[in-house]
């Protein structure tokens, strides 16, 4: 199994797995509308030659974020998804650790995510840290990750948004 960025190719393996991966299609129209509006930064695939494609994907998009007053370079982690055969072996972690190393190399800040507090935080993403930013998605499932290493300062204030595509899926019904 190989980790590493997606290609052109991946394409429709990614589309199939999200829909094999979700009750609904909403994570894959997400990604689609991600792609079709420029804000994907990043999507990072485990492929698999033997199983003929992509058997997980973890997704980076672009945000709107201000620290104390000055932009910064953050993107959003969603979506994560591994094909139900291929879960608990850690394919998730490798992609979104990946990813991580990646966005930190390119001069990436911040990193969001909407999820599971138990589940994040063994990457360092903290919803304490998130408390100081306005965002739609504010409260307990709103976490930060420092991806540079000086780390997260005390009293971050500042403004985070996701790319509009978050907003249609949270109108579908199933939250962002």
């Amino acid at each position: 199994m190989e980790i590493r960025p997606a290609q052109p190719d991946d394409v429709p393996g990614i589309d199939a797995l999200l829909r094999a991966s979700f009750p609904a299609a909403d994570e894959a129209m997400l990604v689609q509308r991600l792609c079709i509006d420029g804000d994907m930064v990043l999507t990072m695939v485990a492929h698999d030659e033997a199983e003929s494609g992509v058997v997980g994907m973890a997704a980076f998009s672009r945000m709107d974020v201000a620290v104390n007053g000055r932009a910064v370079a953050a993107v959003a982690l969603a979506p994560v998804a591994t094909l139900p055969g291929w879960r608990r072996q850690g394919i998730a972690e490798m992609l979104i650790a990946a990813g991580h190393d990646m966005l930190e190399r390119a001069g990436y800040v911040l990193a969001f995510v909407l999820g599971d507090r138990g589940y994040y935080r063994r990457f360092g993403y903290d919803a304490d840290w998130a408390k100081g930013f306005d965002s739609p998605y504010a409260g307990e499932h709103l976490m930060v990750l420092p991806l540079q290493s000086a780390g997260m300062p005390c009293g971050v204030r500042g403004h985070a948004a996701h790319a509009r595509a978050f907003a249609a899926l949270a109108g579908a019904g199933e939250g962002a």
